[in-house]
């Protein structure tokens, strides 16, 4: 007789492994294909004139809150069809589009071009750390969502409070404490996808996407403000 052995574990296992891999390798190339209409609108707003932005900065914001949210929501309802992919695209060349009025200010600068780089450069090399970190290592960092949740509440009352009063000194704090607070965030939401808490790519996407493009426009005004040469 030969000996029986019940693969049924395994199998439910190995399937739900190839699983999570399908949705971590078609996030990744989601993002890939994101920066395209991120850097066509980053262009398209460098060479716009945001005077009106400055003249009225809280309804500029509310608006631009606006449009995100509603768009976040559209995608929310049609991630898993080909919209909610038309929807992410249209929503990354609105943020490259947003881009614009800090790409101005760094670029008036006599090492903004340097200090661009560098911010992308660093943005790359957080991201391809930690994204592997969580992916090789494949812990758990659930752990982390309240803690997280709490420092963005945190930090969006803040950057409004700083709307009225304009601090300099506290616009560096926040800048220094979101760089942290979106670098625990790809910790975090890479480590949803690698462990089955996220399994649609769209939404696992437009998380780590938004992290990254956090963590690059606070990043960015750190360095602006550090090692800034005005003219």
């Amino acid at each position: 007789m030969q000996p029986q052995f019940d693969l049924s574990g395994y199998n439910a296992s190995a399937t739900l492994d190839v699983s999570r891999n399908k949705v971590l390798r078609n996030t990744y190339m989601m993002l890939g294909l994101t920066m395209i209409p991120t850097v066509i609108g980053a262009l398209v707003g460098m060479s716009m004139n945001f005077g009106f932005m400055a003249a009225s900065p809280i309804l500029s914001a509310v608006v631009m809150l606006a449009v995100m949210m509603g768009l976040f929501f559209a995608i929310s309802a049609m991630r898993n069809s080909a919209m909610g992919v038309v929807l992410l695209l249209v929503l990354t060349g609105f943020m490259g589009l947003m881009l614009g009025p800090v790409l101005q200010v760094a670029l008036h600068l006599k090492n903004g071009g340097e200090i661009i780089t560098l911010a992308a450069g660093g943005t790359g090399a957080i991201f391809l750390t930690l994204a592997g970190i969580a992916t090789v290592t494949k812990k758990d960092f659930s752990f982390m969502g309240k803690f997280l949740m709490i420092g963005i509440v945190l930090l969006i009352i803040a950057s409004l409070a700083n709307l009225f009063f304009q601090i300099p000194a506290l616009a560096l704090t926040l800048s220094a404490a979101a760089v942290l607070l979106f670098s625990g965030f790809i910790l975090f939401d890479v480590s949803r996808v690698v462990n089955g808490g996220e399994t649609n790519y769209v939404m696992a996407t437009l998380a780590i996407y938004l992290d990254i493009y956090n963590l690059f426009v606070n990043l960015l005004q750190l360095l602006m403000a550090l090692i800034g040469q005005r003219e």
